[in-house]
């Protein structure tokens, strides 16, 4: 594939829902302290400066969100999992923890989370691609078009999908290798903090996962809450 075709690919989704033109505030700039639903199945982006702190708020307790957060300055440099996994020494970040971008810069801290602390960094990000080979026919929402719309909504262009960090997500690896897909542990209203270390864009996609109980023991997608503190 030329590079022209990888970058349309990379920001062009699939298919559409509202992430692709209800937008937070101004461009995705929020005002601090106003709560804001990031509704069942979509995703929203949210500019947040160097020293705020970003709250996300898992609602009804069942619900992944897969999480990412670029540099306003440049989006191409983003938040990596492949690069916080041997920063860390671990899979998963918890309160305390920086965490890196692909130029292993941080771009945000993990202040809080009140959560059993059970997150998942391995897995790639819904696309059409997977609904298909789970059996759905047709056009499913999916986390990577969430958040090619949501960028694509406040003027970014995306120049790649990177891996998410997906909060809640409970996919534990298991000693002979397998991974198995569990209904997250996380209660209602359990919230994770970060602080962002540079301005930057972070994007929120409330997971359309119904094939998998990964959204709860009825496998039913629900909406999560943010809001931009100073």
């Amino acid at each position: 594939m030329s590079e022209l075709l990888c970058r349309y690919a990379a920001h062009h989704p699939d298919g559409t829902n509202n992430s692709a033109h209800q937008v937070l505030g101004d461009a995705g700039r929020i005002e601090q302290g106003v709560l804001h639903v990031v509704p069942a199945r979509e995703g929203r982006a949210i500019r947040v400066r160097r020293g705020e702190r970003l709250k996300v708020i898992n609602t009804h307790g069942s619900q992944v969100g897969d999480f990412w957060a670029f540099s306003e300055a440049d989006p191409g440099e983003h938040l990596s999992m492949e690069h916080l996994r041997p920063d860390l020494r671990r899979l998963t970040p918890g309160p305390g923890d920086a965490m890196v971008t692909n130029r292993r810069r941080n771009i945000l801290t993990l202040l809080e989370d009140t959560s059993p602390g059970v997150h998942d960094t391995l897995v790639a990000s819904c696309d059409i691609h997977r609904y298909h080979k789970l059996g759905h026919a047709g056009y499913h929402d999916n986390c990577t078009d969430n958040l090619r719309m949501a960028l694509a909504a406040v003027g970014i262009a995306l120049p790649e999908v990177p891996c998410p960090l997906n909060l809640w997500m409970n996919t534990p690896p298991q000693e002979n290798g397998d991974m198995l897909w569990l209904p997250p542990v996380s209660r209602p209203s359990d919230f994770v903090t970060f602080r962002a270390e540079m301005d930057l864009i972070a994007v929120i996609s409330a997971c359309p996962m119904d094939l998998l109980p990964i959204n709860g023991a009825d496998s039913t997608p629900r909406s999560l809450s943010v809001t931009v503190l100073a």
